[in-house]
């Protein structure tokens, strides 16, 4: 599946005229410290949806003293609706073991992992392929392009769990241990992998940051917003007639996105996979972006045909059958979210129940231990909410 709508970044003529092994010479005849510089200011948040600005977290890693150092790119793309990570793996893999390396070059780390998803199995041939052809043209292994540098990569598989989508389970789970969120601090940049400090970057920020210090920060500053730098793939699946992987910049409004992908009768936006905000059409001039509707990366459209009780349902399903278990907020309160939905289905709950389990959701965001309790009620507070009307009058 190609990326549609080449704008800025990942447009592979283009990247093939620059000869991306160019980016990687550019990046280790910069010092450390310069290349964490560039890449801060060009004001790169990682792409996996939480945008936590990718310079400070290399500098904070950089600044963390330990025998032992570690990069891992988290290829777990579990989140609903999202598969921009897939097509860049299967499209893109050089930038993404490119910025994994420029990673390890920038914090003294000499090791990376691609945490890749089980279902993207049939992956794995191509990119160990990658790689071996790396370690025979020296971007990889021992002395790299004669820089002094070493660093080598290995990919090991999920094995499907949700949860692993988090950063320091997803560490867990590399240590050969129970996918499970840690307690924070510490935090993986202090005390990551085998408790050495560790950066964990999604795959499309990895990818990103070749671009960035080929073409250079100012140039990376001219697209997108105040707050939201560089421009952003998203996976556009639903009730459109060209739905696939897109690049657009940050700030594009929901309006345009759905005329992109010629979606017609919208009733309702998805924005950022099951544990994001559902748009109702009164909001559709919304922006793309960190200071608004912020995402991984998955965009679903819903008709006018669509019964947004029956996807909320689906929604708390998979929450409740995702859940780790491990803190009562996310265990017991996706459960209850859930029950909440049948009893309006089966026409057997009051208005006034829902506003209660409403306010249990924003207590579950509060109190939950990682990510996947944080934003499960996500869905639940944003349906309830704008489809009131709809999905009470049905029943």
């Amino acid at each position: 599946m190609p990326i549609k709508n080449k704008s800025v970044i990942f447009d592979r003529e283009n990247l093939n005229k620059e000869n991306p092994k160019e980016f990687l010479y550019k990046a280790l005849k910069m010092s450390p410290s310069d290349l964490i510089l560039e890449v801060r200011e060009s004001g790169l948040k990682g792409r996996g949806g939480a945008g936590f600005p990718t310079g400070t977290k290399w500098m904070l890693a950089s600044a963390a003293v330990s025998d032992k150092k570690f990069v891992v790119c988290n290829a777990d793309e579990g989140e609903p609706g999202t598969f921009k990570d897939r097509v860049l793996l299967d499209e893109f893999s050089d930038l993404v073991f490119y910025g994994m390396i420029m990673c390890g070059y920038a914090i003294r780390a000499n090791k990376g992992f691609v945490y890749l998803r089980g279902e993207y199995r049939y992956l794995l041939d191509k990119l160990l392929k990658y790689l071996d052809k790396m370690h025979e043209e020296n971007l990889l292994g021992k002395n790299i392009l004669n820089s002094g540098f070493d660093f080598d990569i290995e990919i090991r598989l999920g094995s499907g769990a949700y949860v692993c989508g988090e950063e320091s389970a997803l560490i867990e789970s590399l240590e050969g241990h129970r996918g499970e969120s840690r307690n924070r601090p510490p935090f993986p940049v202090n005390t990551g992998y085998m408790g050495h400090p560790t950066v964990v970057n999604n795959v499309e920020t990895f990818a990103t940051v070749p671009i960035i210090i080929s073409r250079g920060a100012e140039w990376f500053t001219t697209v997108g917003t105040l707050n939201s730098k560089g421009t952003k793939l998203i996976s556009v699946s639903g009730d459109c007639k060209e739905p696939g992987v897109y690049e657009v910049p940050f700030g594009i409004s929901i309006n345009d996105i759905l005329k992109l992908v010629k979606a017609e009768n919208t009733k309702a936006v998805q924005v950022g996979g099951a544990s994001g905000h559902c748009v109702p059409k009164e909001q559709f001039d919304r922006a793309l972006s960190f200071e608004d509707l912020s995402t991984g990366g998955s965009i679903m459209i819903f008709n006018e045909s669509r019964d947004m009780l029956h996807i909320l349902k689906n929604f708390m399903e998979f929450f409740v059958e995702e859940s780790c278990g491990q803190c009562t907020p996310c265990r017991i309160g996706n459960i209850k979210l859930l029950e909440g939905v049948e009893k309006v289905e089966a026409g057997d709950c009051a208005l006034s129940y829902i506003k209660e389990l409403i306010e249990l959701g924003k207590s579950m965001q509060l109190a939950s231990k990682c990510g996947l309790g944080q934003s499960s009620p996500n869905p639940f507070i944003s349906i309830m909410t704008n489809f009131e009307n709809e999905i009470f009058s049905q029943r």
